[in-house]
């Protein structure tokens, strides 16, 4: 199975649309924000996909993968 490159730019340069982390990057919220959601329930759609992935990615140390993608890809 290959990564699929274009929906890793699409998160990495994601940003939140509400609430106190408006307008932020996903990689610049804190992990404990994506594990209070995870306990509560991601939203549905887009955003929430986005965001179980951003929690699987945080919690397993990876951000660093997502902040290079989006310096070599920004605003894609």
């Amino acid at each position: 199975m290959t990564p699929d490159y274009k929906e890793l730019i699409k998160l990495a340069n994601y940003k939140m649309p509400f609430g106190k982390y408006k307008s932020n990057y996903l990689i610049d919220i804190p992990e404990y924000y994506f594990v209070w959601f995870r306990q509560k329930g991601f939203p549905p759609g887009e955003l929430g996909r986005m965001m179980t992935q951003m929690h699987d990615i945080k919690v397993n140390g990876l951000e660093d993968i997502i902040r290079q993608i989006r310096k070599q890809f920004p605003n894609e």
